[in-house]
Parts: structure tokens; sequence; C-alpha cells
């Protein structure tokens, strides 16, 4: 039998230094100051980072939408709106780091943040395989909420997704170890503090919406530590939320309920660990008419970003057709920044007003091509429908159909 010790010590001391760091870190969530509250500041900073590929194209015309909606507080100083350059693969390569120094103090300037997709390399690849700009801007900024809404009215879907952003699979995806040419292993984490406030956070926005259902989603008859430990939290969270009912699904058997005609409607909001909720938000965005449509909040008790869920596209770019990709990911990412920091009527109105022209009327429809709509004109039509006068009217009429 072949002998490994020298190859178990590295890997074991590896793993040790990872231990010491996520303990730490429990502690660290033990001493959580508490969240935010935006009427108290005199001043709401928004980062608009456009990212890559089609990043700046569908981010501008989101700040477009912005600007119009909170023309009257940027006016007063209530709100600014900074651009923050340098979140882009050329930059994070030159640094070979996920996140530049430079950048992130800017985005730590801000309150919250509108975010472009941003590239991620891969193996093959041109780029050095550099850790994702997403995975370490939710550690860094502690973004432990990534909140998906999914609305398809036709059939009376009505989803909100929150997947747990900071342990899980992902938390130290680029720190596994290979053991021996041969083994690899990656690690998945879990903690009590990082469980309770993600399914806390599910729990109360189903009392407070009246959605009033929460479906934990894990694995947990297989993978007993991690995902025992976030079931077995959730149970622990329910106690505290009897007007909520709740019941728990494995991933497996979720994914095909989601494509379930006659159970679909009847899931509401949905808690689930990191992984399974990457792989989950986008079968249900794809559902609603594709990853392009949906939007995402990645949130925390100091900081909250939003984004776009789909990648950066960067063949359009080469192509030159970034100037015909879909900007309506971006704009509900927007929806969901402008009623996080308390415009709940703008974005109420803007969250109508992306349902009549993606669902309803569909009077521009973007392609990706030159046989669609531009970006830019489809931010125009969503605007011109967030102006109209009768907004309410036309998205109830379409409501009832």
């Amino acid at each position: 039998m072949v002998a490994f010790s020298n190859e178990i010590k590295v890997a074991m001391e590896h793993f040790g230094e990872l231990l010491q760091e996520q303990l730490k870190r429990v502690e660290d969530l033990k001493a959580s100051p508490g969240w935010i509250d935006y009427r108290s500041l005199d001043k709401i900073i928004i980062g608009v980072c456009g990212g890559d590929g089609i990043g700046p194209y569908i981010s501008e015309h989101a700040r477009r939408v912005l600007e119009v909606l909170l023309a009257d507080d940027i006016s007063t100083g209530r709100i600014e709106i900074r651009t923050i350059d340098g979140l882009t693969i050329e930059n994070r390569i030159r640094e070979m780091k996920a996140i530049p120094d430079d950048v992130l103090a800017e985005l730590k300037r801000c309150h919250v943040i509108l975010k472009g997709p941003t590239t991620t390399p891969k193996k093959g690849d041109p780029w050095p395989n550099i850790e994702s700009a997403n995975v370490a801007m939710r550690r860094y900024l502690d973004l432990f909420a990534n909140v998906r809404p999914v609305r398809i009215p036709e059939k009376d879907i009505d989803w909100v997704f929150f997947r747990e952003n900071t342990e899980g699979s992902y938390a130290l995806g680029n720190k596994g170890v290979d053991v021996t040419d041969d083994l690899a292993v990656d690690f998945c984490v879990a903690t009590t503090q990082g469980s309770e406030r993600i399914i806390q956070l599910a729990f109360e926005h189903a009392r407070r919406t009246g959605m009033g259902k929460v479906s934990v989603v894990t694995k947990a008859n297989v993978i007993k530590a991690t995902d025992g430990k976030f079931l077995h939290v959730a149970e622990e969270v329910a106690k505290e939320y009897p007007d909520v009912e709740w019941d728990d699904w494995f991933i497996d058997i979720m994914t095909a309920k989601l494509l379930d005609p006659y159970r679909a409607k009847d899931f509401k909001v949905m808690v689930l660990p990191n992984l399974y909720g990457d792989i989950l938000t986008d079968e249900a965005a794809q559902i609603q008419g594709g990853v392009g449509t949906a939007g995402s909040a990645n949130i925390g008790m100091r900081y909250a970003m939003f984004e776009a869920i789909h990648g950066s596209a960067p063949r359009m770019v080469k192509e030159g057709r970034a100037q015909y990709a879909d900007p309506s990911s971006m704009i509900k990412a927007a929806a969901m920044l402008l009623d996080h920091i308390g415009y709940t009527e703008e974005a109420r109105r803007l969250d109508m007003a992306l349902e009549i022209c993606c669902q309803f009327e569909r009077r521009l429809k973007v392609t990706g091509r030159a046989d669609g709509a531009t970006g830019a004109d489809f931010a125009s039509y969503v605007l011109d429908t967030v102006s109209d006068p009768e907004l309410e009217t036309r998205w109830s009429r379409f409501k009832k159909r």
C-alpha cells in the first residue's frame, strides 16, 4: 500500500487554516451590528458598476431608469448615483484579484450597488482562473441573501427565492485542495448563524407580504451535516412564525415540481443553500421567459447589491450586437433596488411597467440581434409605460385576462 503521509499532512494543514477562518467568521456573525436604516441617512449613495461584456450597455439603461424615477431626490442631493469603474476582467487580471483594492474601497463608500454581469474565468479560457467577482463581493460586503423573484401571471406563479449567498459549496469554492494528482477535495460550509439569518429573512418576507408559505429546499437526506444543519435551523425558526405555513423539499424533486403545472403555483417563498439556489433560480427564470428577464438582489445588513442573473455574453460584444442586449433583467434589478431603499411606490410602478412590456403587450421585442429592438429603445418603452397616467388601468386589464 502506497503511503501518502506528506500529501495528507499538507491537506490537513490547509483544512485547519480554513476551519480557523470560518470559526472567526462565526464570531464576527455573532457580533453583527444589525440592519442599516436608510431613513436615517442624509444621503443614499448608489454605485453603478458596468462590469464586462454587455454589462456596461444594460447597466446604462437601468441607470437611466433610476435617474428618471429618482430625479427629484437626485436634484436635492438626497440621492447620489456614482460610476464605479475598474470591475472589469482586464483590470482584475492585471491586479490578480477578484476585486481590486481601490474598487472595493469605492464599493464600500456606497450604500447600494447596481452591478452589470462580470466574467468569471473557467478552465480553458484565456484568462487566469481568478475567483468570481460576485462571490468575492458577497463575501467582502457580507451580502448573505440572494433574493430572486419570478412572476408568471398567466400561470398564476408568484415565487420569491431566498438563496444563501456566503456559505454552502461556494464559500470556499477556490480553496479546495488537490491532495494528489488523482484526488481533489472541495469544502461545503454551514453555520447556525448564517443559516438562521437567511431563513428568518424568508419567513419575514412570507409574513410581511402575505404570501404565507415557505418551502425549505435541501438534500439533507444525503448531505447530512451541512444540509442537515440548514434544515434543523429552519425547523427552529419556523416555531417563531406560527402564522406562516412551511414545508421542506429535496432539491432534485423540487427541480421537477417547478415544471409541474398542477403544483408549481402552490410554491411561494423558497429558501435554500447557495448551490441549490443558483441552479433552481436559473430554472425558474427560464420558465418565466429566460435568464435575461430576471433580476437579483444581494442583501446584507450594511450593504446591498442588485444585478442581472445572466452572464456577460462576450460573444454579443465580439459580434457587434451589444446594443441589442435585453436590459429587462437590469431594470428589474433597479426596481428591487428602489424597493430596498424605501422607494416602494416607484418600485411598484416599475414592476408593473416591466410586466406590461415583457409579458403582456410586448410592443417591442428584444431578440439580441438587429431584427429586434435595441436596449435603449426598450428602456424608453419601459419609461413611457411607467409615466403613463393609465398605468394601473393597463396593468389591471391585462391581469384579468
